[in-house]
């Protein structure tokens, strides 16, 4: 077996070929590598068993939609994501409104349950640093509290950054779900953890989707997500989604409940300010 390259550049080489010409790294496990050829690519470290095979799976179901455009990938392995360098530019009115377009048919491209990872993808995944399982299921209210809302409410109070008595408003609202979840709708093929820095807005005035927690899932969860962190002419995505493929009707009234998920996610990673956002809708939805 070969072993696994030892820095962002060597897995440029090894899955982009030629030789490197600059290194920079973004963040801690991110790096940009020029190529002698003029090519850029963009390495990503993976250190948590799985994550690399599970983003790399999740952008190629998303690709094989024909619908949202990701960034194509050059190779990976178990530890190293090489793929190409997104030239970004300004967002727009035009580009915003195709990105709702593509979302639509993204969504409609469908899953086969609830909760089912990508082909090829590890049951057990990350969004963000964060694992996340993809356990399949057919009832998308009993499924959201089980496998999305509860494991994380759990963890944030054996942390301490809830406490027992919030995470039962919390367990009263989940109770809930299958009166407030609205209509039944068929399992949507979801980007997974769609706020602002996962949308990359090209040169060319389309949008790329970058780090993917994809899934099955509900499709309004994605545009909840947008609306939680805010997205450039959200307005304009959001019409585009509606020309494409109308949302239920009361789908306002739902965005919240979708965002308890991610809520807890970022009360996990970053602490107590998040939970108190999560307890809040909890409260707030009627």
């Amino acid at each position: 077996m070969t072993a696994s390259p030892s820095t962002p550049g060597a897995a440029a080489i090894r899955f982009a070929g030629g030789t490197v010409r600059r290194e920079e790294t973004l963040s801690g496990a991110v790096a940009e590598v020029l190529l002698d050829d003029g090519r850029a690519v963009i390495v990503k470290r993976g250190d948590a068993p799985g994550a690399v095979r599970a983003e790399a799976a999740g952008l190629a179901w998303l690709a094989d939609a024909g619908a949202v455009r990701v960034p194509a990938v050059h190779g990976h392995d178990e530890r190293w994501l090489v793929s190409e360098r997104v030239t970004t530019g300004p967002p727009g009115p035009g580009a915003a409104l195709r990105l709702g377009r593509d979302l639509a048919a993204l969504h409609a491209a469908g899953a086969p349950a609830f909760g089912a990872a990508p082909p090829g993808g590890p049951r057990d995944a990350y969004i963000g640093l964060a694992p996340m399982r993809n356990t399949a299921g057919d009832d998308w209210p009993a499924w959201y509290a089980e496998h999305r809302v509860l494991p994380y409410l759990r963890t944030a109070v054996d942390a301490g950054t809830a406490s027992p008595a919030e995470a039962a408003v919390v367990e009263r609202l989940c109770a809930r779900l299958p009166e407030l979840a609205g209509p039944a709708e068929p399992p949507a093929r979801l980007h997974g953890d769609l706020w602002r820095g996962n949308v990359l807005w090209g040169v060319d005035g389309q949008a790329r989707l970058i780090d993917p927690a994809a899934h099955g899932g509900h499709r309004e969860t994605d545009l909840a997500m947008l609306h939680l962190f805010g997205c450039p002419y959200l307005d304009r995505v959001l019409a585009g989604y509606q020309e494409a493929a109308p949302l239920a009707q009361g789908w306002r009234d739902r965005v919240r409940l979708h965002q308890l998920f991610p809520l807890l996610v970022h009360a996990v990673l970053f602490g107590r300010a998040y939970a108190e956002q999560a307890l809040a809708v909890a409260r707030g939805v009627r």
